[in-house]
């Protein structure tokens, strides 16, 4: 069987390989908005983008894995409209923006890290990379892409008429603006491309620009940096399925109009991550990271093989039942590896061989990490020889990543005062509590104290307002 992938493009597997002349698979993976911690919702797309990684290395491709971060210009709203997230979270933690940044950057590493994930080729952060965003836009405006309005340069998608094919969008629908905050946009599908500095106040970041001071929206950044490592076709463009409907829409849209040529041959999307059936988010208060796993005495990659359980286009329900599940599985996995650590030999008898195609398979057909850790459970069963059951562990686990090659280390639940970490997300899940009680949305602030409950949280409430202890 041939490398496949599903194509959210075209919204079926089709096969992978890389085009004529080309010996270097050119990949772009949106990265975090650094102004709060990321929740192990967010970390279950990188785990998938990794496995993708792994799998496109184990079939003997070369990589320019390209991950941006995001450090200025991502609205509250996907609209263009609200608050910018990186001086929401200055103004939350009294902080510069430049502090708030590289505090949530060095967060994010140590989570990337913590769950083995690989390196990218290069990390691009936003704010490194203005003159390139003022570049495609001026390239946008001489070409007759844009318009300006009193608050910004925007993207008129009714010039670019494939606009709602990617995300398959009711346009017609849309431009009732029954849900659409339009301002001065002339189609409820625009977007900005610049914003504006308001005139009353100086913003904690903005740049000159030859539309006047201010900063870039958000979906610029992404085209501007995958293009200059990459060229302006990608192979693979990956993100959540969030991503499709505005971001990634948005990304094709002024990235064909600028170049002329198709932005990416590849998309691949992850699915959500729920929490007693919604989607786990930082503005919905369903907020757990990989601290408050290791606080609970998880091993991080106990997270990572709970993600590897379930296909990376299916939703999947986080319960610490199920991660419970998924902690024994792979103490169960490390009895049966740790004894084979330093045995390994060659890979040479057809039975062997044959394993290790099912898995190659397996991992081909569309990241079926499933099937893939099914083959490896079959594998430790079978009479091979200590040897090779070594050697196909150590080979099925450049993809797996679950450091089988290791011994296990097991963490102690922290049962004494919150870690600094700890007690910055529980601060702001007690202040998302806090509003939902003031706007008397008692289901949300219900369903806060359950969660932070489940942290080990008690809170109560008092007429100076909440306070919290650990267990």
């Amino acid at each position: 069987m041939s490398l496949q992938f599903y194509n959210t493009a075209s919204r079926k597997k089709e096969p992978f390989s890389l085009l004529p002349g080309e010996d270097t698979v050119k990949m772009y993976c949106c990265g975090p908005t650094v102004y709060h911690f990321a929740h192990i919702g967010n970390l279950r797309t990188y785990i998938f983008e990794d496995t993708l990684c792994r799998t496109l290395k184990y079939y003997g491709y070369k990589l320019n894995h390209i991950v941006n971060i995001t450090d200025v210009g991502h609205l509250t709203s996907d609209g263009d409209t609200g608050d910018d997230k990186m001086e929401k979270g200055a103004a939350r933690e009294g902080k510069s923006v430049w502090d708030i940044a590289k505090f949530y950057t060095d967060a994010f590493m140590a989570d990337w890290h913590a769950l083995n994930i690989l390196e990218p080729t290069r990390w691009t952060r936003a704010t490194d990379h203005i003159q390139e965003q003022i570049e495609l836009v001026k390239n946008l405006e001489e070409k007759g892409f844009t318009y300006r309005t009193s608050d910004g340069i925007y993207f008129d998608s009714l010039k670019f008429p494939r606009y709602a094919d990617f995300a398959k969008l009711d346009v017609e629908n849309l431009k009732k603006g029954s849900r659409i905050d339009m301002g001065e946009k002339r189609h409820a599908t625009d977007f900005a491309l610049w914003k504006f500095s308001p005139k009353d106040k100086k913003r904690l970041m903005e740049w000159d620009s030859p539309w006047g001071v201010g900063f870039p929206g958000w979906h610029i950044e992404c085209s501007a940096m995958a293009m200059k490592y990459n060229g302006p076709t990608l192979d693979i463009h990956c993100g959540g399925t969030d991503h499709v409907r505005v971001h990634h829409t948005n990304e094709i849209a002024q990235s064909e109009c600028a170049t002329g040529k198709p932005f990416s041959r590849f998309w691949m999307h992850g699915e959500f991550l729920r929490l007693d059936g919604a989607k786990m988010s930082k503005s919905s208060g369903e907020f757990l990271t990989v601290s408050v796993l290791v606080d609970k005495g998880y091993n991080p990659l106990d997270y990572r093989l709970f993600a590897l359980t379930s296909h990376y286009r299916n939703y999947l329900n986080f319960s610490f039942e199920s991660l419970d599940s998924a902690r024994e599985a792979l103490k169960s996995l490390h009895k049966k590896t740790d004894p084979l650590m330093g045995k390994a030999t060659a890979i040479e008898s057809e039975e062997a061989k044959k394993w290790q195609q099912k898995f190659k398979e397996a991992i081909g057909d569309d990241l079926n990490m499933p099937r893939a850790l099914g083959i490896l459970n079959s594998v430790l069963k079978t009479d091979l020889s200590e040897g090779e059951k070594a050697a196909l562990v150590a080979d099925f686990d450049r993809v797996l990543g679950l450091k089988l090659d290791e011994p296990r280390k097991d963490y102690q639940k922290k049962a004494d005062s919150a870690s600094s970490d700890d007690s910055e997300q529980i601060n702001f899940l007690v202040a998302q509590r806090t509003e939902a009680r003031k706007a008397k949305n008692w289901a949300e602030s219900d369903r806060i104290r359950d969660l932070l409950k489940g942290m080990g949280v008690e809170i109560k409430d008092g007429p100076q307002g909440t306070s919290w202890t650990k267990k």
